[in-house]
């Protein structure tokens, strides 16, 4: 079941979180999610489709090290002129995530302005930060 709610951080950013089965099936939710908030930043299309890829490529690392029945959790942060989003899951014992000189890490920052990821605590968790072009 997914769940979308907002509220404010600050006075200029508002954030929404998203929490979707771990499974590909889902994660067309997440890619229309993260358009319909570039799109409101007034990304030009190709910033939206990288973004849309960028966030499909992260999603896709975590459903590997996802735990069974698992939800992956997705926080959305627009500001003035980025659009920040943390997608987290729980993992399997012993989850480790692609190397940053991985393909899908060369994905992540070739469609982003920076890409981060760790495992903590038995959660993985990618952040992406898109600025807009010309800002």
């Amino acid at each position: 079941m997914s769940q979308v709610t907002s509220s404010d951080t600050n006075v200029d950013d508002d954030v929404v979180l998203l929490a979707v089965p771990a499974d590909g099936g889902y994660l067309g939710v997440l890619r229309t999610a993260t358009a319909t908030l570039a799109a409101r930043l007034q990304f030009a299309l190709d910033e939206i489709e990288d973004l849309r890829i960028a966030v499909d490529e992260a999603c896709a690392m975590l459903l590997v090290v996802a735990t069974p029945a698992a939800e992956l959790e997705c926080r959305f942060a627009v500001t003035d002129d980025a659009l920040l989003v943390e997608v987290t899951v729980p993992t399997v014992r012993g989850a480790r995530l692609p190397a940053e000189s991985s393909f899908a890490w060369k994905v992540l920052t070739a469609l982003t302005t920076s890409a981060h990821a760790e495992v903590l605590d038995g959660r993985a968790t990618i952040r992406l930060i898109t600025r807009r072009i010309g800002r």
